[in-house]
């Protein structure tokens, strides 16, 4: 009977690690990805034929999730009042920023802009918008985001919104996610692809920085190969960008917001970037979103105004769509400089300012 058993056993061992087995190469493959263009073909359509050299295209632009107001229901009915065209402009505020946040307000609405919310992140800005029949937000206490919203600088505010933007998107919003060093001269709106999961613009400061380019690295220990091709671009600003409610831009901010939960010391703009273009490779799954770089002369940066554009007379009389001061400390005076001259027409106004920073 024993030995009988002992039989019985060691075949139910065979059986169970051959299901082990088998198993394991089951999860291998869905490691490797070897059936996702299938499984996207049956959940976006039908397969087809490849047509004629010079014809083909590939899926650019990602479906949207379906809405659940069920994640904000009171969020979701705000959004109803505010969004136009299921879009709105969302900026996040605490009281550390409310001069800025003043001018910011103020050139949206003087570019005719209505669909714009600022997320209020301690009780003085919520009185201070309402004060100014600005369109504001306070989110239901959460102990983990307060703590920072209340007493953090810059960056530390700057890395809550990847937090706070997947409701948005949840709600099946497209957000066009603002800093408050910004001025606004145009409808954003009005100048937008929507072709994108993510439509941001760029810290470089010209089109090869912008737009990305060739870089040759030399290494001459190599001899006949001493130069090797690189491809650059300088990073997105994660201070201004178009996100749209679909499954990679949330997978996005949840990527961000896990790391930057991890990393305390890590920069949400470095961080940003790498989760947008780092490639797959081994043990690392990469994001699979598809991204549109804004037109540096439209939606500017400071860099590009203070060294390029205000030295130009051709260009000085292109209007843009916006300008961050995202490039120099002295923000308030610079977003001040940049009314005076715009809107008001004062030729002169940018001509005190360096062109970088005095330190």
């Amino acid at each position: 009977m024993v030995k009988a058993d002992i039989v019985s056993i060691s075949e139910k061992n065979a059986e169970l690690k051959k299901q082990a087995r088998e198993l394991n190469e089951k999860l291998q493959l869905a490691e490797q990805g070897q059936d996702h263009a299938q499984k996207q073909v049956l959940l976006l359509g039908k397969q087809q034929k490849a047509g004629s050299f010079g014809t083909v295209k590939g899926l650019r632009t990602n479906p949207t999730v379906v809405p659940d107001e069920s994640v904000n229901p009171r969020l979701a009915k705000l959004l109803e009042e505010i969004a136009v065209r299921k879009e709105l402009i969302v900026a996040l505020a605490n009281s550390n920023v409310k001069t800025m946040l003043e001018v910011w307000f103020t050139n949206i609405k003087k570019a005719g802009v209505r669909n714009y919310l600022v997320v209020a992140l301690d009780d003085q800005i919520v009185d201070f918008c309402k004060s100014n029949d600005v369109p504001v937000y306070k989110r239901d206490p959460d102990s983990d985001i307060d703590s920072v919203a209340r007493t953090g600088g810059n960056h530390a505010v700057s890395g809550l919104k990847f937090r706070i933007l997947r409701e948005f998107l949840q709600l099946g919003y497209s957000v066009l996610l603002s800093d408050v060093d910004i001025i606004y001269l145009q409808n954003p709106f009005d100048h937008l692809y929507r072709d994108s999961d993510v439509e941001s613009m760029s810290d470089g400061h010209d089109n090869m920085t912008a737009y990305g380019f060739n870089d040759v690295f030399n290494d001459p220990a190599m001899g006949w190969a001493r130069y090797a091709h690189t491809m650059r671009i300088w990073v997105y600003n994660s201070g201004f960008f178009y996100i749209r409610p679909t499954l990679p831009s949330i997978e996005l901010l949840d990527r961000v917001a896990g790391r930057l939960s991890r990393e305390p010391k890590s920069w949400d703009q470095a961080v940003f970037n790498e989760e947008l273009f780092f490639p797959s490779h081994p043990g690392y799954d990469g994001l699979h979103a598809a991204k549109r770089t804004m037109d540096m002369f439209l939606f500017m940066n400071s860099k590009v105004l203070f060294k390029t554009v205000r030295k130009d007379p051709a260009l000085k009389t292109l209007k843009p769509v916006i300008v961050h001061v995202n490039y120099h400390p002295d923000k308030l005076r610079r977003m001040q400089a940049v009314v005076e001259f715009y809107v008001n027409g004062k030729q002169d106004a940018l001509d005190p300012f360096p062109d970088g920073s005095d330190w």
